[in-house]
């Protein structure tokens, strides 16, 4: 199972990695408050002092770890920080919401097939920190939002859900942006509960949903 390292015992605890607005984080919170998502929303790690998620977080009572990378001489020393916030609350599942930062393979490694990511596009095409422009700027007919594990590589781990949308002619970048975030809303919140639940496999590159 994906989950195969829980080792808690009763309700599994979430930390949110988030940079920005946290418009994604914002749908956990729901998720989390409406029951959907049958988890505790421990923790909420940023890496600026300026994030939206912020604002979220304290109006939602969800405990802060302000970890910014300036205040470390390494890469190491900045995730170990981060790897003693999670321990310290106790923390069974990752999930990225525009956290904009590559995590390395010591912290990949410690939480592997415990970390999520959302991705704007059908992975593996535009990956990346653009790849809303990148697809309305190629030109395509389809593109649409990723959810997947994460390893030590850019939006590379195994893929858990995919949903597309259709770029159409009278599409803007803005309009486009605004349909992936509403799609994003929907299909995160949905991974994680198959998550908590128990309902995910992972067999090499593929993950199952267990029924």
């Amino acid at each position: 199972m994906s989950n195969e390292n829980y080792k808690g015992e009763g309700v599994m605890n979430i930390a949110v990695f988030a940079s920005g607005k946290g418009s994604n984080f914002s749908a956990i919170i729901k998720a989390v408050k409406k029951g959907s998502i049958k988890a505790s929303l421990s923790l909420l790690i940023t890496d600026n002092p300026k994030a939206g998620a912020l604002g979220r977080a304290k109006r939602a009572g969800v405990k802060i770890a302000m970890v910014k990378r300036e205040d470390f001489s390494d890469k190491k020393e900045f995730e170990e920080k981060i790897m003693w916030h999670l321990k310290e609350s106790k923390i069974d599942l990752i999930v990225l919401a525009g956290f904009m930062r590559l995590l390395g393979q010591g912290l990949t490694q410690q939480y592997k097939n415990r970390i999520l990511n959302i991705h704007p596009a059908l992975l593996p095409a535009f990956k990346g920190t653009q790849a809303i422009k990148d697809a309305f700027d190629y030109g395509s007919k389809v593109t649409g939002v990723t959810v997947h594990f994460v390893d030590e590589k850019m939006d590379h781990g195994p893929i858990i859900l995919q949903k597309h949308i259709v770029i159409e002619d009278k599409d803007t970048p803005s309009s486009l942006e605004d349909k992936i975030h509403k799609i994003e809303h929907k299909l995160y919140p949905e991974a994680i509960r198959l998550y908590v639940e128990g309902k995910l496999e992972v067999q090499g590159r593929r993950v199952v949903i267990i029924n």
